[in-house]
């Protein structure tokens, strides 16, 4: 007892170790793996070092961190360097938020499944449409998440259309979940850096087409105009998706404008920081007709038996937690955590806020676009509209000019599969870091 009361932070005692095996009949840990065969068993010694003090600790992880370079971000591709608020990472590591585990007991998960109702309320805001979920893992598990959802929704059909303008690693994603679920994937062409109508309305002759998932802004960055999209698949008995930047939903026509069904996409660029690409946060929102093929959890207002509000995760049938083999997807991942970093970042920044982050970052885009030009190193690609990020076909050497650049201290002409080369500038990105972003390309 007194070995548990000086190390009570400790997670097993040896003596607690030995009870556990006496419960379950084993004699060692060793036993434990005995079905693993034994050239895969590590039997050396590891490489620890000695224990350090805590001022010993902190140096030798500074003296790591001080190895990494620090650059000025001016890449984008789906993730996106936005400003994060200072007060944000405050209220999240509070102990009750940050400790917190599942939202089943809502009778004690009261504030848990508060947050996780607004952050459902301010997706709807944002998208237009009636219903969220509680958050997905990331945005391309949430793409392939609707392409579960949408062949859910469409019964007796297998086939579903994603657009050849997604990013790359969405499709990907995609394609994978597709492949073990025997779902056919067929991708709908480009055209002028746009995903083609005529080439859905072809695709769509086979009736076999459950639904597409298609970009609101593309891995060009271009706005894409998806008029006439929905009527083409509502007409085929097949659903719209489409893939979001949630940032950008403040000035831009919203899923439910389009007319679409479903709504994906990453809420990264909703104040979470670039984080070396996580944790992130997947989000997804339909229509209400469509509610109950929604994956995930979804957190309802109710009252209490005394008449108060209160919350609720409501339509736990469909999740694999209560019947495995009728569940809307097995997902167990949930980013509620995030989803509360990206909940408090909109409360803080509101409409005008976030239209103002957008004005920034398109002003600041667009002013790099033109500059750039003026360099004679970079010929447009597209004549469309975009917002923060746009594509340009190089004139000197990809790998030289991104090597130049980081020498500068800028990440910047990140290589597309098609030879080009992306830029993004956010609010983060002043005016004198785009004229040296410029003037470090002069040099070349």
């Amino acid at each position: 007892m007194m070995e548990n009361n000086h190390f009570q932070y400790f997670p097993h005692t040896e003596a607690d170790i030995q009870t556990m095996l006496r419960k379950i009949g084993v004699g060692s840990t060793d036993e434990l793996y005995q079905d693993v065969p034994a050239e895969y068993i590590y039997k050396g010694e590891y490489n620890l070092s000695d224990a350090k003090s805590e001022q010993e600790v902190r140096d030798f992880f500074k003296s790591l961190a001080e190895k990494n370079l620090s650059l000025k971000c001016f890449v984008g591709q789906g993730a996106y360097d936005h400003y994060t608020p200072a007060v944000i990472p405050y209220i999240t590591q509070r102990s009750e938020f940050l400790t917190a585990y599942t939202p089943y007991q809502c009778e004690i998960s009261q504030g848990t499944l508060r947050y996780i109702f607004e952050f459902q309320s301010m997706i709807c805001n944002l998208t237009g449409l009636d219903v969220s979920n509680a958050s997905m893992y990331d945005g391309p598990t949430a793409a392939a998440e609707a392409m579960r959802m949408l062949l859910g929704c469409a019964r007796k059909k297998n086939t579903v259309l994603l657009s050849a303008t997604l990013l790359p690693h969405v499709v990907e994603v995609v394609k994978t979940y597709a492949k073990f679920y025997g779902t056919n994937i067929q991708m709908i062409d480009a055209k002028d850096g746009q995903t083609s109508r005529e080439s859905l309305e072809a695709l769509m002759q086979s009736g076999d087409v459950a639904g597409a998932i298609v970009p609101l802004v593309n891995r060009y960055g271009i706005i894409e105009n998806l008029e006439g999209f929905a009527d083409a698949l509502h007409a085929g008995k097949a659903l719209l998706a489409t893939y979001c930047d949630p940032s950008t939903l403040a000035v831009l026509r919203t899923p439910a404008e389009w007319n679409a069904d479903v709504a994906v996409g990453e809420g990264q660029s909703l104040g979470v920081p670039l984080g070396y690409g996580g944790a992130y946060v997947g989000f997804m929102a339909c229509r209400s007709e469509f509610m109950r093929k929604l994956p995930g959890r979804i957190v309802g207002e109710a009252t209490d038996a005394e008449g108060r509000r209160c919350y609720v995760l409501t339509l736990q049938a469909r999740e694999q937690h209560i019947r495995r083999e009728k569940a809307t997807s097995n997902i167990c991942s949930n980013e509620s955590l995030v989803a509360l970093w990206v909940t408090v970042y909109l409360s803080l920044m509101g409409p005008q806020g976030l239209k103002e982050v957008n004005r920034q970052s398109s002003e600041g885009a667009h002013y790099l676009y033109d500059e750039l030009l003026k360099t004679g190193k970079f010929q447009p690609v597209f004549d469309a509209p975009f917002l923060k990020e746009f594509v340009l076909k190089p004139l000197v050497d990809i790998e030289a000019l991104q090597l130049h650049l980081q020498q500068k201290g800028f990440f910047a002409a990140l290589a597309t599969e098609d030879g080009y080369v992306s830029f993004c500038v956010t609010e983060k990105r002043t005016k004198a870091e785009i004229d040296a972003l410029v003037a470090a390309i002069k040099e070349m």
